[in-house]
């Protein structure tokens, strides 16, 4: 399985310098990358909302609501 997140560039040039010790090689897949950020960018719109961010609702159902609700907020605001 692929890496999500980028190896540093220290880290590779010390799995270069090891040779053939130097472990797995280094992986990254970029289309990978993109869609986590953009779930990553949608999970920090969605704590714009106190009540998500700080999960006040005492059900799932509740929570899920709320949850739906902002979502449909913010995608009306980008329309």
């Amino acid at each position: 399985m692929a890496q999500t997140i980028p190896e540093k560039t220290d880290q590779q040039r010390h799995r270069h310098n090891r040779g053939r010790r130097g472990g797995r090689p280094p992986v990254f897949d970029r289309q990978i990358y993109r869609q986590r950020n953009i779930v990553e960018c949608c999970f920090n719109r969605l704590k714009e909302f106190r009540g998500i961010a700080t999960r006040y609702e005492e059900t799932a159902t509740s929570y899920e609501a709320a949850v739906t609700l902002a979502s449909f907020l913010l995608w009306a605001r980008s329309v």
